[in-house]
């Protein structure tokens, strides 16, 4: 698998985890213990990744909802979709965790993800969310 394809593969991981800690009201102990016994074959580069982006969103977390919400044209959280959520959670963590990864890159990553797992209609939604948040935190550095 291309490094390319490892990174894709740990943020669609880090998104199963999220949605997991969400839906299921776990902690992230108890998510990092159950998600990853189902999932032997993840290699650790990918693994790794996935825990990194996971970690900053369960330590930000506060400061990621806030900033989705912020930039979501009215929506709150808990009216979005648990995907939906969970997408947008994933990339604006790494974004805040990952600065030197372009946030084109990322904001591209997650709708490539969404496609996969969320509603058609939700894929422009969510690129307005993540554009718009990640325009601001280029505007933010300089």
């Amino acid at each position: 698998m291309s490094v390319v394809g490892k990174r894709r593969k740990s943020r669609e991981l880090a998104m199963q985890m999220l949605f997991q800690s969400d839906i299921g009201k776990q902690n992230p102990d108890e998510v990092r213990s159950t998600f990853w016994q189902a999932r032997e074959d993840v290699e650790d580069e990918a693994r790794g990744f996935a825990e990194d982006i996971f970690r900053v969103a369960v330590a930000r977390e506060e400061e990621i909802d806030q900033t989705i919400e912020s930039h979501s044209a009215n929506w709150k959280l808990t009216r979005m979709s648990a995907v939906d959520r969970n997408v947008l959670r994933m990339a604006v963590a790494e974004m805040i965790g990952f600065p030197g990864t372009p946030h084109q890159i990322v904001i591209n990553e997650a709708l490539e993800i969404a496609k996969r797992y969320s509603a058609p209609e939700s894929i422009n939604f969510l690129n307005g969310v993540l554009d718009a948040i990640g325009k601001e935190r280029l505007n933010a550095k300089g």
